[in-house]
């Protein structure tokens, strides 16, 4: 959090003639800086750094790719969810998560917004809703949703508390994720 403070006095004064390209590297900036604040419980952080990655989005305008940021205001959305994920705030997860539309975003940030997304609606015993993100989020990358943890271990849970058979459905995720 030091580091992107540092490092935001450093590039503050480009902002007045801010291009696209400097204006994603600054809000990514405060994006990881917000998921950093998370990690560390420090909720005025994580305020503080979403709005100022806020800020840089609206002047962008867009989503865009500059950089290879991925960077703009849905990025900024994402990163709400991801922290309010972080910080147990399972119910905002909830609540905006499904809302947003990812659709023109590179394909890694939308399959780790399902699978927070799906996290959250676990929590909440949304179990239906939580393997459709999951099934959605591995139509678009099936490698990184059978590789990463967070699924799997979502998946076994799902498994070992569902009485009775699973549904095809689930128990088809559960044999390409490796977990039965």
């Amino acid at each position: 959090m030091q580091l992107v403070g540092d490092a935001a006095d450093y590039l503050r004064p480009g902002l007045a003639d801010a291009t696209p390209d400097f204006l994603s590297i600054y809000g990514t900036l405060f994006l990881a800086g917000s998921m950093a604040g998370a990690r560390a419980d420090d909720r005025s952080t994580v305020r503080d750094f979403l709005a100022e990655a806020d800020q840089a989005a609206r002047r962008l305008g867009r989503d865009a790719n500059h950089m290879w940021t991925a960077f703009g205001p849905t990025n900024v959305d994402i990163h709400r969810v991801a922290t309010a994920a972080e910080l147990g705030n399972m119910q905002v997860v909830v609540d905006l998560g499904p809302r947003i539309d990812t659709s023109n975003l590179p394909t890694e940030r939308r399959t780790r917004h399902n699978i927070e997304v799906a996290r959250a609606l676990s929590a909440h015993n949304r179990i239906d809703d939580a393997v459709a993100m999951i099934l959605e989020a591995e139509s678009w990358a099936p490698e990184q949703v059978r590789s990463h943890y967070l699924e799997r271990e979502l998946v076994l849970t799902w498994i070992r508390n569902h009485r009775g058979r699973p549904s095809q459905t689930m128990a088809g995720l559960a044999d390409r994720l490796h977990v039965v």
